[in-house]
């Protein structure tokens, strides 16, 4: 059973956050960013798999995502929302008695992932990246009018996600689109500039970044092509860095019909970095 708690987020918002915890004593802690639109809630059969493996994991509700405060589906800035995951990470670092966590991120939660581990390095001992939206690009007359609405109309619906290319599970996609805590509108101009200004910084910035990676991403995957992030997180300056793509798989690999071979292939890898 996951236990829910608040941490203070960016800007005085109540971050919603929840913990699963194995018996006995953790071999190590794991945090999770999840992606667009979504929460949390949606990764509790991970932290339940982790959890027999003897890991305790922690996620939280992104502002204006799932049971956490702000406007729907809006991130209002990539720095805030670094901020929410780092109340987070020093709550479990603190409680645990840990130096460091390993830090799971899924799409958009992969980019906010990143961006947490360029700027709070000290404090992880791994990162985990599934299906990142980490790469590609927008045409320049693109980004000069997403800028400018992000602006002047941060709430405008710019592109509309297809809720089928999550998953090849109907059950999944059923259940993503009869979510009432998944935002199923167009993506905010404001979240979609913010997604993309990241993504052009990341080049000049990742040679840096020396924690272990892990990348996994669905070779199948219409939403965040496994070809954008590759070459940025073969970029990436760790010596220790893994690429599994997965044949045929779509953007949520760990949704998919093969989940326990993927969530095998993630505890192991966790389990072969150990806590310090």
């Amino acid at each position: 059973m996951a236990i829910e708690h608040v941490v203070a987020g960016a800007r005085g918002r109540r971050i919603f956050a929840q913990s699963w915890l194995p018996e006995g004593h953790p071999r190590d802690q794991v945090v999770i960013a999840h992606g667009y639109a979504e929460h949390s809630g949606r990764y509790a059969h991970v932290a339940r798999f982790l959890n027999g493996e003897g890991f305790a994991v922690h996620a939280l509700d992104h502002h204006g995502h799932g049971r956490s405060e702000g406007a729907t589906a809006v991130i209002e800035r990539f720095a805030q929302a670094d901020a929410d995951i780092d109340a987070l990470v020093e709550k479990v670092r603190a409680e645990s008695g840990q130096a460091t966590v390993k830090l799971i991120g899924h799409s958009m939660g992969g980019s906010l992932a990143l961006n947490y581990a360029l700027g709070h390095q000290q404090r992880l001992s791994g990162l985990v990246l599934s299906g990142p939206a980490i790469g590609g690009r927008l045409p320049r007359a693109q980004r000069l009018l997403l800028s400018v609405l992000s602006r002047v109309a941060p709430r405008a619906g710019m592109i509309q996600l297809d809720g089928s290319a999550v998953s090849r599970d109907p059950a999944v996609v059923a259940a993503y689109e009869a979510d009432p805590l998944v935002f199923r509108g167009r993506v905010p101009s404001r979240t979609l500039y913010e997604m993309f200004k990241a993504v052009r910084g990341y080049p000049w910035r990742v040679a840096a970044l020396k924690v272990p990676c892990l990348l996994m991403h669905g070779g199948a995957d219409r939403l965040v092509r496994a070809a954008d992030a590759k070459p940025l997180f073969e970029a990436i300056g760790s010596p220790d860095k893994t690429i599994r793509i997965w044949p045929g798989l779509y953007h949520e690999i760990y949704n998919e019909p093969e989940q326990e071979e993927v969530l095998r292939v993630t505890a192991d890898w966790l389990a072969e970095h150990p806590a310090r």
